[in-house]
């Protein structure tokens, strides 16, 4: 979408991020944690979205994917998880799993599908999100990735040059 960045949040970010989390109704717990793999989409200087990855030895965990409602239905939420995913393959990861108690019918257009919370790595169900802050009832998906290291550009930062 024109005139919509997404680019690495800072810890500026934190503030905005979870008040997005809260107003989409989305678990905050750990996200500090994931700040160094998170992202935001801006229009201006105003924070509209975001989205972070949790990353572990094997995959990564996509949370936090919210949109302000004003800016829904304009394809951010899609930017950004295009994004986090390329993010997530710069870091060499070879699959992304995710929990969603709402967006069960989003996610599969990036590859996700339904997988059950047994065949998850035990790294992954680790996370605040497995123990506790999302649901035992919420849906877990996953799509693999290609694993490739390749370079990921968001401005001020490259992720995955030279490998």
């Amino acid at each position: 979408m024109s005139g919509v960045s997404v680019e690495l949040a800072s810890p500026h970010d934190l503030a905005t991020m979870e008040a997005l989390l809260t107003a989409n109704q989305l678990p905050s717990d750990g996200l500090r944690d994931s700040l160094g793999t998170a992202l935001v989409a801006r229009v201006g200087s105003r924070t509209i979205g975001s989205v972070a990855l949790e990353v572990y030895p094997s995959g990564v965990l996509l949370r936090s994917v919210a949109v302000d409602s004003a800016w829904r239905g304009r394809g951010i939420g899609h930017q950004l998880t295009g994004a986090a995913l390329d993010l997530a393959r710069s870091l060499g990861a070879r699959a992304a799993y995710l929990l969603t108690t709402t967006a069960g019918d989003f996610f599969p257009r990036f590859g996700f599908a339904p997988v059950e919370r047994a065949d998850v790595p035990d790294d992954v169900k680790a996370s605040i999100e497995f123990r506790s802050a999302c649901p035992s009832s919420a849906l877990v998906m996953r799509v693999a990735l290609n694993g490739h290291r390749h370079a990921v550009s968001l401005p001020g930062h490259v992720f995955g040059e030279g490998c």
